[in-house]
């Protein structure tokens, strides 16, 4: 096992004694293209990332305590709380994401029993990187197999997203804890967030003498709360304004709008409203481009399509900012680089790039100082590759082997 997993299974021993039962990881990811789609019931193209949330955890003895103890090692706290009378922490909102998932498990009437546990996470928090999805989804996982209540990793990630929207307050799409349960290594997967229907495409990067870079802006997001909510709300207003127009066809989101009937149409939209329209629809498209342009093995043009992307998410959707603009910028302009974009919300986080894999040290000795210069901000960077979504890496029926 990873130093990590040795390093949290050390920590076990030393908060609760003895050995744990269970250790489950659950990764981050970067969505490649495909943003702010989601919510338009369009196309995402993410992948796992190995940055993840492991925990180690052994239920209680007796199943009539009700009594949940957590450690964070990130955080240096140990929480303590009833399963059967959850609500937020004020003292301890780390917590949050772990009693949402029992919350809502045990609304779909799912059982659960006390355990001790704990927690750690590599994936940046406030970067745009799913930080909280790996952790729900670890969580679901954990208690899964805990439980033995047999539940499909598609339904996990919808049990996560619910524990996301109803618990935390945060009214996300599908797609991240989609991602982080059934990531397929060496992988993106196409999502469709309106059917669920996903299919990994493979990446093939390292055979192409090529990787994944996630650089961190030192922006932390801000707005974003307010300003995807406006956003929401104009894409809202542009389906209903251009349904009236399209009274055959009658889309229910802007997935269902042809870049042809958009143009035809877009003057009769405000201003505004035309350009949030015009980037979910061609955003939609570039995804579906960019996956036959990965199964042609052209990252040339993948590239160039995760440029266009940041370009319509900088002037069109306007979810972009200064320091966002001047790394992609940067990159995009740097030898061995295919293509780089902001990725997340917006307002902040981080960029995804691809590029060869002999270039990454020109780029870190080059690009990062040059944008710390022209921006203030200190950046970080992650090479990163595709992993697989969620699993178990001890339990004790992977313990007592096959039968």
């Amino acid at each position: 096992m990873s130093d990590r997993v040795e390093a949290v299974k050390a920590a076990f021993r030393e908060k609760f004694g003895g050995e744990p039962d269970y250790i489950v990881r659950a990764p981050g990811r970067v969505n490649l293209i495909g943003e702010h789609t989601d919510y338009n019931d369009g196309f995402v193209f993410p992948v796992a990332i190995d940055r993840e949330m492991i925990i180690a955890a052994r239920p209680k003895a007796d199943r009539k305590d009700f009594g949940m103890r957590l450690y964070s090692m990130d955080y240096d706290q140990l929480d303590e709380f009833a399963y059967n009378k959850l609500e937020k922490s004020a003292e301890h909102p780390w917590s949050d994401y772990l009693r949402g998932m029992l919350s809502i498990w045990q609304a779909c009437a799912f059982k659960v029993r006390a355990f001790e546990a704990v927690l750690s996470g590599n994936v940046p928090q406030g970067a745009g990187l799913s930080s909280s999805a790996a952790y729900e989804v670890a969580v679901g996982k954990l208690v899964d197999e805990m439980m033995a209540s047999g539940i499909p990793p598609k339904q996990l990630a919808m049990l996560a997203q619910k524990a996301e929207n109803r618990f935390i307050g945060v009214q996300c799409g599908i797609m991240d804890q989609f991602i982080s349960a059934l990531g397929k290594a060496d992988s993106a997967l196409l999502l469709d967030c309106r059917s669920l229907q996903f299919r990994a495409v493979p990446l093939r990067l390292a055979e192409q003498g090529a990787a994944i870079v996630i650089t961190e802006t030192g922006v932390q997001r801000g707005l974003v709360d307010s300003e995807y909510n406006a956003r929401r709300a104009e894409c809202a207003e542009g389906v209903a304004l251009l349904a009236k127009k399209l009274k055959q066809t009658s889309p229910k989101a802007l997935r269902d709008v042809t870049f042809a009937d958009f143009k035809k149409h877009e003057k009769a939209l405000p201003e505004v409203v035309a350009k949030r329209c015009r980037h979910v629809i061609t955003e939609n498209n570039r995804v579906l481009d960019s996956v036959e342009a990965l199964e042609k093995g052209k990252l040339e043009a993948f590239g160039k399509l995760m440029n266009e992307s940041h370009a319509s998410l900088r002037d069109d959707y306007e979810v972009s900012c200064k320091e966002l603009d001047v790394l992609a910028d940067l990159t995009q302009k740097h030898p061995g680089v295919f293509g780089a974009r902001m990725t997340g919300a917006g307002f902040g986080g981080c960029t995804v790039a691809i590029m060869k894999t002999d270039a990454v040290a020109s780029y870190e000795a080059k690009v990062i100082p040059a944008y710390e210069q022209a921006t203030g901000r200190k950046a970080r960077v992650f090479v990163c590759k595709a992993v697989g979504g969620a699993s178990m890496l001890a339990s004790p029926m992977m313990a007592a082997g096959p039968s």
